[in-house]
């Protein structure tokens, strides 16, 4: 029989009355005293009670244990059921000396023991009473194993349970570690490994060396997580191969992944996991390759297996993440989308894992113009668990505000997200899974003028490149970013060597066709000689890569430049067609806005103050923009109008509202508008 919590006095509710209770205690009979400290430290009935007892008993030194446990029950100390009443048992464990108590829990274990059975949840109860018994600890360790890959959570507290019951601590400490590191909690996985690794002959150092490097990865410092592993040594390396050849690709070590996990390797067993770990590898090594495509479906695949298997693994980068990564930088953020959700569903890699995966969900929606979505998947990941994100993960939310704000076109957000970013790009380097975000705050830094702040990095992410042999699929979306942010900085000497990159790789990519395209169409654009043909197959090209906003972004310039109405009319159309939440007024047949109101022009309301009902909904949102002090050009590449079409708006609302100049312009929009008026100019 299992027995019954009692384990500790410090989890028994006091007596109402100690005592009382202490003084009724006393004057029972010495033997049913000892019959009620028995059952309170967990022995039951009926079952074995304690030899000394039992002795007692059988000896006929005392009644009969039937005579015993009636008078208990008699006494009202001890329950029908057998268990002893509460406020009895609080007062026997306090007023009884540890020692003994302890030596009725140890002969209690070894009758476990003798029997053959397992003591299950009461080890656990033993191991918070206080009480150290290497039996104890052996069963706990024991179940925090089981526990380990498929509920790390529980594992931590069944480990933490075993040392105090006297577990050796530096033989559980991989375990420890990786338990802490799955539930997200880097500070304890550090301080664990760290005293592991010191040590002379660290028990478990393959998966401690896996835990650290994770830790390192997931810090924003993957190099440091590959020297890990260099420090460990092909020879030692062992099933970790897969894993250390991941983190060595992704700091641009291709010689050293080939060292750890040669080509042509194959899994260390038949099993899901160590499949998956070795397709894992395979994958990241095949999108390096000439052929762009040929890494993503082996990716997809390990992280269907690491799904199926339930385990959370100590890996630098998990394979969800990987396949969504390369699926973003392949031109198919639907897809990438679909596999960062199913390994979030799967809980791949446990709680820490799970922030990352809604990020890449969240810049699959950016991607595909969907600003909503984003930012649900952003507010899932900053409550996947209750850790802060770790500085990877912050940088590429941070990266993702960016990104979000850019494409609003709010100028105070996007100054206050690149604030943010400044920061977070600090804490974290440059590898081969944070392309994306670098691209992105190369293009932010060249709009606000900042590129100053990111060339380091940006010199280390296009040398890492080069250490890989300038793989297509790993280059192309940067060098994509690098041909945007040489149009912000109209410097054509920054553009030329991307836009050739981008030319040299179309004939294999298809993305790269459409970016080369997109590319050449900006610059005929900005140099006033393109036809509106071109730019619509080009803006219409990358939406078909999973960039409807850059599309539209591109529609809504050149339809800003074009001279003739019908070229401005067909790009504004493409413009809408791709980024409807920028949906405008078409202009009129003479190419004005069309009049909404015939209203006097200084028609004002009851107050005295300008009246908004005199201004049309489309001039309502030129006059925000205004406030939010953008340029006619800046209004017109935010809801595709051109230039021209902005300055009529605000000369029209000028002469509606009877404003004298600019600033008097601005203080009767801010008055007509009233609370829909932006806060900041």
């Amino acid at each position: 029989m299992v027995p019954r919590q009692t384990a500790s006095a410090q989890e028994v509710t006091a007596p109402a009355n100690p005592q009382r209770v202490a003084d009724q205690l006393h004057a029972e009979n010495a033997v049913v005293r000892e019959l009620l400290l028995a059952l309170s430290v967990g022995f039951t009935l009926p079952g074995p009670l304690p030899q000394e007892l039992e002795r007692r008993v059988a000896d006929g030194e005392v009644e009969s244990l039937e005579a015993l446990v009636a008078r208990a029950e008699s006494s009202g100390l001890l329950n029908a059921d057998g268990t002893v009443v509460g406020t009895a048992q609080h007062a026997l464990l306090t007023s009884t000396p540890t020692p003994r108590v302890h030596a009725l829990q140890r002969e209690l274990v070894g009758r476990f023991a003798a029997d053959g059975r397992p003591l299950g949840e009461f080890a656990r109860e033993l191991a918070r009473s206080g009480l150290a018994d290497r039996r104890v600890a052996a069963e706990l360790e024991k179940a925090g194993d089981r526990a380990l890959e498929h509920n790390p959570g529980l594992a931590s507290q069944l480990y933490g349970e075993a040392l105090l019951a006297g577990a050796d601590e530096l033989g559980t400490a991989a375990r420890r570690a990786q338990a802490a590191s799955a539930t997200g909690d880097l500070d304890a996985a550090g301080r664990i490994i760290d005293g592991l690794l010191m040590s002379p002959d660290p028990p478990d150092l393959r998966l401690g060396v896996d835990v650290a490097a994770a830790v390192w990865a997931q810090r924003g410092m993957l190099a440091r997580g590959a020297d890990v592993y260099t420090w460990l040594g092909p020879a030692r390396v062992g099933p970790s191969g897969p894993a250390a050849a991941v983190a060595m690709i992704g700091c641009g070590n291709r010689s050293g992944a080939e060292a750890m996990f040669p080509a042509g390797s194959a899994a260390e067993s038949p099993t899901l996991l160590a499949v998956a770990q070795a397709q894992t590898a395979h994958g990241i090594v095949e999108s390096l390759s000439g052929d762009p495509h040929q890494g993503l479906p082996t990716l997809i695949h390990a992280s269907d297996m690491l799904n199926a298997s339930g385990a959370a693994l100590p890996v630098p980068e998990t394979p969800g993440a990987l396949a969504a990564l390369v699926a973003l930088h392949s031109g198919e953020p639907h897809l990438a989308e679909t596999i960062a959700r199913a390994a979030a569903a799967a809980g791949q890699g446990g709680d820490s894992a799970k922030p990352r995966l809604f990020l890449l969900q969240a810049w699959s929606a950016m991607q595909q113009d969907n600003p909503d979505e984003a930012r649900l998947a952003i507010n899932e990941a900053s409550k996947a668990n209750h850790w802060p994100l770790v500085p990877r993960d912050e940088f590429l939310c941070a990266a993702l505000e960016v990104g979000l704000a850019r494409r609003s076109g709010e100028v105070h957000d996007l100054v206050l997200a690149w604030e943010r970013a400044r920061e977070a790009m600090l804490h974290t380097t440059v590898d081969l899974y944070s392309l994306l975000p670098w691209g992105e705050l190369m293009i932010t830094a060249a709009r606000l003028r900042e590129t100053r702040r990111v060339s380091h990095y940006l010199d280390e992410a296009w040398k890492l490149l080069r250490d890989l042999g300038e793989p297509p699929l790993w280059s192309l979306p940067l060098h994509w970013a690098a041909v945007q942010a040489a149009l912000l900085n109209e410097s054509p000497s920054d553009l030329a060597p991307h836009a050739s990159a981008l030319v040299r790789a179309a004939d294999h990519s298809h993305l790269a066709s459409r970016l080369a395209a997109a590319g050449k169409a900006w610059v005929s654009v900005l140099a006033g000689k393109f036809q509106a043909a071109d730019v619509e197959a080009a803006a219409r090209g990358l939406n078909a890569v999973g960039m409807p906003w850059e599309g539209a972004r591109l529609a809504g310039h050149a339809a800003a430049r074009a001279d003739e109405r019908k070229d401005m009319v067909r790009l504004l159309s493409c413009a809408r067609d791709l980024h409807p939440q920028g949906n405008s007024s078409v202009p009129s047949p003479n190419g004005q806005p069309e009049v909404r109101s015939g209203r006097p022009a200084d028609q004002v309301n009851g107050t005295g103050q300008p009246d908004a009902s005199i201004l049309s909904e489309r001039e309502k949102e030129v006059a925000r923009l205004v406030l939010e002090g953008k340029t006619y050009r800046e209004i017109g590449e935010t809801i595709y109008i051109s230039p021209r079409t902005a300055e009529h708006h605000i000369a029209r609302m000028r002469r509606r509202l009877g404003a004298e100049n600019r600033s008097d312009l601005l203080v009767r929009l801010r008055l007509a508008l009233g609370p829909d008026a932006p806060q900041h100019e």
